[in-house]
C-alpha cells in the first residue's frame, strides 16, 4: 500500500513518530493522587501474589504437577501483563504529563501484546490439562508429562509473539496528525490497539480486517478448546458415583473457570465489538479488569479456593516460624 494512500486524509504534518498522550485517567474527576495509590496497591499486591506463588510451586514438592508448572507459567505472564501497564501509568499519575513517544508506545503495544496473547493460550492449555485429569486419569502422568506442558508453553509464546508482529507491522505505515504541541491525543492509559487505531488518521481497514479474521481466530481456537474441555468434563463429573467425588472434580475446576470467564469476557467486550458500538469509558472499565485485576486476582483465586496451595502455604509458614 502506497503512502499517499495511507496519508490521502491526513494533514501535510502527519507523522509516522509522534509524541502520544496518554489521557486516559489524567482526565478523571478522581483526584490523581488516589488513583497514584489504588494503581500503586494493585501493583504491589499483585507482583507479591504472583511472586509467592511462582515460589510456593517452586519449592513445594508436592506442587510439581503439570497443573502447577502451568499455574507457574501463568503467574510469570501475569507479572509481566502487570508491568508493561502499571508502572507508565503510575509515572504519569504522579507526573501530569502523559507523554510516551512513538517508538515507546509500539514497545509497550508489542510487550502487552505478547504477554496478553500468552496469557489466554496458556489458559486454554490449562483446560486441556483439566480435561486429561478428569477424562483420562490412569494416562494423566503420561500426557500432560512436564516436557509436553513445556512443549505447550513455548508454542504458546511462539504464537502470540508472532501474532503479535503482526500486528505491530500493521500499525508502522500508519500515520497521525499531531497538534500545535506536536502531540496525538489518546483516551486512554496505555497504547493499546483500538484507541491507536481510532487516533490515526490513515486508512485503517487492513488492521481491522486482521483483528476480526486473523485476531478472531486466534480467539476462537482456544474458547473452542475450553469449551469443547468442559463439556467433556461436565459429562464425566455427571457419571461419578459419589458426590464426593463430583464436588472434588467440581473444585478442580473452579478457579480455572473464574480466570476464564474474567480474562476472555473482558477481551471480547473490547475486541471483537463492531466498533460504533464501542464506548470509549466502557472499554477503559474493561482493559482495566484484563490488565490490572485478571492479574490480581489470579493468585488470589487459585490460593483461596485450592487446598494444595493453602497446604503449601502453611507449610511454608511453619517452616519460617521454626527457622525463625
Amino acid at each position: 500500500e502506497s503512502s499517499s494512500t495511507l496519508i490521502m486524509s491526513c494533514a501535510p504534518n502527519a507523522s509516522h513518530s509522534p509524541v502520544f498522550l496518554l489521557l486516559g485517567f489524567l482526565r478523571s474527576s478522581i483526584p490523581h493522587s488516589l488513583l497514584f495509590l489504588l494503581f500503586l496497591a494493585i501493583y504491589l499486591t499483585t507482583i507479591l501474589g504472583n511472586v509467592t506463588l511462582v515460589l510456593l510451586i517452586s519449592r513445594d514438592s508436592r506442587l510439581h504437577s503439570p497443573m502447577y508448572y502451568l499455574l507457574r507459567g501463568l503467574s510469570i505472564i501475569d507479572l509481566g501483563l502487570s508491568t508493561v501497564t502499571l508502572p507508565q501509568l503510575l509515572v504519569h499519575l504522579a507526573s501530569d504529563y502523559p507523554a510516551i513517544p512513538a517508538a515507546r508506545c509500539l514497545a509497550q503495544f508489542f510487550f502487552f501484546y505478547a504477554f496478553g496473547v500468552t496469557d489466554t493460550l496458556v489458559i486454554a492449555v490449562m483446560a486441556l490439562d483439566r480435561y486429561v485429569a478428569i477424562c483420562d486419569p490412569l494416562h494423566y502422568a503420561l500426557v500432560m508429562n512436564r516436557q509436553r506442558c513445556a512443549w505447550l508453553l513455548a508454542l504458546s509464546w511462539a504464537v502470540s509473539i508472532v501474532h503479535t508482529m503482526l500486528h505491530v507491522g500493521l500499525l508502522l505505515p500508519l500515520y497521525w496528525t499531531a497538534d500545535a504541541g506536536g502531540h496525538v491525543h489518546i483516551p486512554h492509559f496505555f497504547c493499546d490497539h483500538r484507541p491507536l487505531l481510532r487516533a490515526s488518521c490513515s486508512d485503517i481497514h487492513s488492521n481491522e480486517l486482521a483483528i476480526f479474521l486473523e485476531g478472531g481466530f486466534l480467539m476462537l481456537g482456544p474458547c473452542a478448546l475450553i469449551v469443547l474441555s468442559y463439556v467433556r468434563i461436565g459429562a464425566t463429573i455427571l457419571r461419578l458415583p459419589s458426590a464426593a467425588g463430583r464436588r472434588r472434580a467440581v473444585s478442580t475446576c473452579g478457579s480455572h473457570l473464574t480466570m476464564v470467564g474474567f480474562l476472555y469476557g473482558t477481551i471480547i467486550w473490547v475486541y471483537f465489538q463492531p466498533p460504533s458500538q464501542n464506548s470509549r469509558d466502557q472499554d477503559m472499565v474493561a482493559a482495566v479488569m484484563y490488565t490490572t485485576i485478571t492479574p490480581l486476582a489470579n493468585p488470589f483465586v487459585y490460593s483461596l479456593r485450592n487446598k494444595d496451595v493453602k497446604g503449601a502455604l502453611c507449610r511454608l509458614h511453619r517452616q519460617g516460624r521454626v527457622e525463625s
